[in-house]
């Protein structure tokens, strides 16, 4: 209903009207990702990975150039998700040292891996070798298929 039809449009009512409409206003406000997380979400996409599995074990493939292992950070959350981290740094610059292009990426980086329901998480190994990180997370063994019990049938 249009309170300007009832005389009711002064500047009081004007306030109530946009009291009324402030809930949106909050609600996108409050909805709004957080600085951390499009910081996260960006060092996620810009951290190439590739993911194979093969019989007894995953692979996760990660390019990280020119860090050193104790830079990078391997972690397994809630026995479920693989957490690939770490800081790339910017190297002190000489006195006649002036960069004219600047395009490898610097800060921080994460990536996150769902595990699949049979990865084994007790036994996962991390290897860095000539800026290429490899994760290898092992498979758990098939369950056994359950054995048919036969019941024997007695004559009564």
């Amino acid at each position: 209903m249009d309170v300007r039809l009832m005389g009711l449009d002064g500047p009081l009512m004007s306030t109530l009207h946009h009291l009324v409409d402030l809930p949106d206003e909050v609600e996108k406000a409050l909805s709004a990702p957080t600085r951390t997380y499009v910081r996260d979400a960006r060092a996620m996409a810009k951290t190439p990975a590739d993911v194979k599995e093969l019989p007894g074990f995953y692979v996760f493939v990660v390019d990280m150039p020119e860090l050193k292992p104790n830079e990078i950070k391997v972690q397994v959350e809630d026995d479920s998700v693989l957490v690939v981290s770490g800081e790339r740094r910017r190297k002190e610059e000489e006195e006649e040292e002036k960069y004219l292009r600047m395009e490898r990426r610097m800060g921080k980086f994460m990536r996150r891996f769902s595990l699949p329901e049979n990865a084994n998480v007790d036994v996962v190994s991390a290897t860095y070798k000539d800026g290429v990180l490899t994760i290898t997370v092992e498979k758990l063994p098939p369950p056994e298929p359950k054995k048919t019990k036969t019941i024997e049938v007695k004559v009564a």
